[in-house]
């Protein structure tokens, strides 16, 4: 594997992770005290310190879009949690169900990799986190939410590019 390979891996997923933390805390100050909300948006705030660490041992420097993604998810968790509970967790499903995907196509690109087993691991643990909020997502009723076909495809869309971007930039 190249070297830019491993940045871009570690940048798109601290970025992600980042992205992840701040829809939380958009969806937290509308809904307040949501306890599913508030389990994961502490396990992405676990997995963002993990992210951020393997930044510095790297000497790899985040996104230059993440002022940008700062904003942007704030803004995403606040209109889905204006929207309605079911909407907030409608939002967690269609960014989850990118993940799932992203991070498994990271998991066989990092395979037999033995150099970069810790990147590997910390990715494996955080995709099966994320496996078990969208479950959760789905388990409070996001996919009854309003539109929700509509919701998944533009935050599925939006969620892949900003993978596209924060992968290059």
């Amino acid at each position: 594997m190249r070297r830019q390979d491993l940045e871009r891996i570690l940048r798109v997923d601290q970025a992600g992770e980042y992205g992840a933390v701040r829809i939380y805390k958009g969806q937290l100050a509308v809904l307040k005290a949501n306890p599913a909300l508030q389990t994961m948006a502490e396990h992405e705030e676990e997995h963002l310190k993990k992210f951020n660490q393997l930044l510095i041992t790297h000497k790899i420097s985040p996104t230059l879009f993440q002022p940008l993604w700062s904003i942007a998810a704030y803004g995403l968790g606040v209109a889905t949690a204006l929207a309605g509970e079911k909407t907030a967790h409608a939002c967690t499903i269609a960014v989850e169900t990118v993940i799932d995907d992203h991070y498994r196509q990271q998991e066989e690109e990092l395979q037999g990799q033995p150099d970069y087993a810790e990147v590997l691991q910390v990715i494996q643990e955080c995709h099966q986190d994320e496996l078990v909020h969208r479950q959760i997502a789905m388990d409070q009723g996001g996919q009854e939410a309003p539109c929700f076909p509509v919701i998944d495809q533009v935050i599925s869309t939006l969620s892949k590019a900003a993978i596209w971007l924060s992968s290059r930039f």
